[in-house]
C-alpha cells in the first residue's frame, strides 16, 4: 500500500533453504525450505499482528512435530521475539525466533532481508527491530548477513529473528 495512504508497510519475509545430509547409514540428501513470517506494519486505526506471514499467499507455519519427524533437526526455540515491533499510537507487531540446532552436517542457505535497515514506521510511528542470522558453534554466537551461504556441522544451531512491524503515528506524550 502507499505510505501517505495510511496503508501498511511491508514486513521481512525470511526464507531459509537448507540443503542438508543425513549422516550414516543412509548417506540420503535432502532439502528444507521455509518461510519465516515476522511482525506487521501498523496502520491508520490498527496495530500490526505478530509473528505472520503478510503479503505472503500460499505459504504457512511449519509445525515444530513435522519438521522434527521429518528432518534431522531439533528446534530449540520458537517464539515471538518480544518487543521487537515498532512503538507507535498503533504498534508494529512482533517478529519470530526460530532457533534450529542440526541433527547431521548441513549447507544452508538463508534469504532474508531487513538486516542493515530496519522496517520503517509511518506518520511519526517507529521503525521494527532489525532482524538478525546467528550461528551459534560451542556455544559461541556468530552474527551472519541478510544473505549467506555455510557449511555447518552436526549440533551447530541456526538462529533466526526476524523483524518487527513499523508503528503507525505519533504516541501522546
Amino acid at each position: 500500500m502507499i505510505p501517505f495512504m495510511g496503508g501498511t508497510h511491508l514486513p521481512d519475509i525470511t526464507m531459509i533453504a537448507p540443503v542438508f545430509f543425513e549422516d550414516e547409514p543412509l548417506f540420503r540428501p535432502f532439502t528444507y525450505y521455509e518461510t519465516i513470517g515476522g511482525g506487521m506494519g501498523a496502520g491508520k486505526n490498527y496495530c500490526g499482528e505478530s509473528a505472520v506471514h503478510s503479503h505472503m499467499t500460499n505459504t504457512l507455519n511449519t509445525p515444530v512435530e513435522a519438521l522434527e519427524y521429518s528432518y534431522p533437526l531439533l528446534v530449540t526455540e520458537y517464539s515471538i521475539r518480544k518487543n521487537s515491533g515498532g512503538r507507535g499510537l498503533f504498534n508494529g507487531g512482533d517478529g519470530i525466533i526460530r532457533e534450529l540446532k542440526l541433527l547431521s552436517d548441513a549447507e544452508v542457505t538463508v534469504i532474508s532481508e531487513r538486516r542493515i535497515r530496519p522496517p520503517y514506521g509511518l506518520s511519526g510511528g517507529g521503525p521494527g527491530k532489525k532482524g538478525k542470522n546467528i550461528i551459534i558453534k560451542d556455544g559461541q554466537f556468530e552474527n551472519r548477513p541478510g544473505k549467506f551461504y555455510e557449511n555447518l556441522k552436526e549440533n551447530d544451531i541456526i538462529r533466526i529473528e526476524t523483524p518487527g512491524g513499523g508503528g503507525y503515528g505519533k504516541c501522546a506524550a
